[in-house]
């Protein structure tokens, strides 16, 4: 683990020095590395609590190998599966809670405590989070739950109330270049456009590591003081460059890096310029929002987009 020291400290702390919580909610924004704490904690409960800082000692253990390979007798990891076509189905449905009960129904086999993983509760409906609602009121003996929430306010109060919250925040740009800095074939430029594109949340920026980002991200920049004539020859250039499926990475990452720098440059601006810029970011916060979940053509987003970066020319 990178960063969440005070998270780690709680959680260990509850297990050596208090009865510990049956249930764990775990909140803040998404690509905080959420999961990753569930995980790493629940590999250094089932390895026996080994001593070191913080999770270390479970660091190659028998329990964490078997996480992650997902064969742990005693793990459970509650998240959307894929439907008859393939494809992942859009809510977490109560099969799948039901389909965990065999695993409270026994007792640990080799290890003292069963985890369960939800990931993420926010994708529960009506059904799947009353089913698992019943475990969190009476709680098998000797089982743990994560429940990760990136939008806790929607879940139901009475499961937020049986569980107890570690709020996650967002890291230093020190450490989200400490976090990308474990995956190899990242130059120097995309790194750092990556730390500044990550906003504090590595997930973010882990999403995009392959995708040439700091390319991208020069040319919108360039697109922001290119002069008004030339702008839409430079628009529609990039958007042919983003559209069909072999360049789906690259789009999604200019619909994350476009917004923002619009959303950047607003902070520099007064009067009639701020109104225009906050205006072309909220007009392109909720086209790139809504492009992939609405299938709208990649070409004419990107070009209408662009055409806002371009309009930063005009407002300096």
């Amino acid at each position: 683990m990178i960063g969440h020291d005070e998270q780690v400290a709680a959680f260990c702390a509850a297990f050596t020095t208090q009865r510990p919580h049956h249930a764990w909610l775990l909140t803040g924004p998404q690509g905080l590395g959420k999961a990753l704490f569930a995980e790493t904690a629940a590999a250094w409960l089932m390895a026996g609590r080994p001593a070191g800082q913080g999770f270390d000692g479970a660091e190659g253990s028998q329990a964490a190998a078997l996480i992650a390979a997902g064969s742990h007798p005693d793990f459970g990891r509650l998240v959307r599966t894929e439907d008859d076509k393939g494809k992942l189905r859009s809510v977490i449905r109560v099969d799948e809670v039901r389909a965990l009960q065999p695993l409270f129904r026994q007792t640990p086999s080799i290890a003292e405590w069963r985890v369960v993983i939800v990931d993420s509760a926010d994708e529960m409906n009506v059904q799947s989070a009353n089913a698992l609602l019943k475990n969190l009121e009476e709680p098998p003996e000797r089982t743990l739950f994560f429940l990760i929430s990136h939008m806790p306010g929607r879940l139901l109060p009475t499961i937020r109330s049986r569980c107890r919250a570690l709020r996650f925040s967002r890291l230093s740009d020190a450490q989200v270049d400490r976090v990308l800095g474990n995956f190899a074939g990242l130059d120097d430029d995309d790194r750092a456009a990556l730390v500044q594109m990550a906003e504090g949340a590595p997930g973010r920026a882990l999403r995009f590591a392959e995708t040439g980002i700091a390319a991208l991200a020069e040319t919108l920049a360039d697109l922001a003081v290119t002069p008004r004539a030339a702008a839409p020859a430079k628009a529609l250039a990039l958007a042919r460059t983003l559209a069909g499926k072999a360049n789906t990475p690259r789009y999604e990452a200019f619909l994350e890096l476009a917004p923002a720098m619009l959303a950047q440059a607003a902070r520099t601006r007064r009067g009639p310029a701020l109104a225009r810029t906050l205006a072309d970011w909220e007009a392109a916060s909720q086209l790139a929002a809504g492009a992939i979940a609405l299938s709208l053509d990649p070409q004419a987003v990107v070009f209408d987009i662009a055409g806002r970066v371009a309009a930063l020319a005009e407002t300096r």
